[in-house]
């Protein structure tokens, strides 16, 4: 199966061209890589031109305004052609080396969504903030209740699908709402959904870490519409039924 690699990018000049080097080396027979540059003020569109100039894998597209990450990805959706999609940030806080691992449960037909965990087992992990692993599990946690998931960590970056499950979706959350909104969403249908141990490497604020406090409130308020009023509306309603069609013809 062809697979998708979404790459959000918001002024990364100073990874873009490592990722893309990781991406591009990984030994998946058929890809694409599509980034999509949030409007970046420095070099970082400069350089995936450049490169993608001599590959013709690489599919670049610029968002003339700054609209966050979800808008990022669903614009990268769009413009995908894979049966899997999985989203790749363009700093280097996750090993596109893990890529193959993540899909591979989609690859053998046993899952429709694989979310990469931080917290279960891993190779590596670089200690970093107590807060931010506290407000991954709370949020984790919240949304855990309302899905009646037993996920570990919702906040991943690596999260892989088939297009039955993610094409039909129309991300309507902001920022990193994208996250939860996903997840969300997903548990409402009959998707078949694992995880499997990833490993991190986080970055500090100086570094260029651009999630923030506001960012885990915002996180909250999504848990609880995209639980409890979104999959009631008619788009709620039509995205599950359209998608429980799809899976059904998948797994016949």
């Amino acid at each position: 199966m062809k697979v998708s690699i979404l790459v959000p990018a918001f002024n990364e000049e100073k990874t873009i061209e490592r990722i893309l080097n990781k991406l591009l080396a990984l030994p998946i027979d058929d890809f694409e890589i599509i980034v999509v540059d949030d409007c970046s003020t420095d070099s970082t569109g400069e350089i995936v031109r450049r490169i993608a100039s001599n590959v013709s894998n690489i599919r670049f597209f610029f968002q003339a305004k700054n609209s966050g990450k979800t808008a990022a990805i669903a614009r990268a959706i769009s413009e995908s052609s894979g049966e899997i999609l999985i989203v790749q940030d363009a700093d280097l806080e996750y090993d596109p080396n893990d890529i193959p691992g993540v899909i591979a449960p989609i690859v053998e037909g046993v899952a429709d969504v694989v979310y990469g965990s931080r917290f279960l087992v891993k190779r590596a992990s670089r200690v970093l903030y107590y807060y931010h692993y506290l407000a991954n599990k709370l949020l984790t946690c919240l949304s855990n209740i309302l899905t009646n998931r037993n996920m570990s960590d919702i906040e991943t970056c690596y999260k892989a699908f088939h297009r039955s499950v993610i094409g039909p979706l129309l991300l309507k959350s902001k920022g990193f709402g994208m996250e939860v909104e996903i997840t969300a969403m997903v548990c409402k249908t009959r998707a078949r959904t694992y995880e499997v141990p990833i490993s991190y490497y986080g970055r500090t604020y100086e570094e260029g870490k651009k999630i923030g406090t506001w960012d885990g409130v915002m996180a909250i308020w999504y848990i609880l519409y995209f639980n409890l009023i979104q999959p009631y509306t008619n788009a709620g309603r039509t995205y599950v039924k359209t998608v429980n069609e799809l899976l059904e013809k998948r797994h016949a």
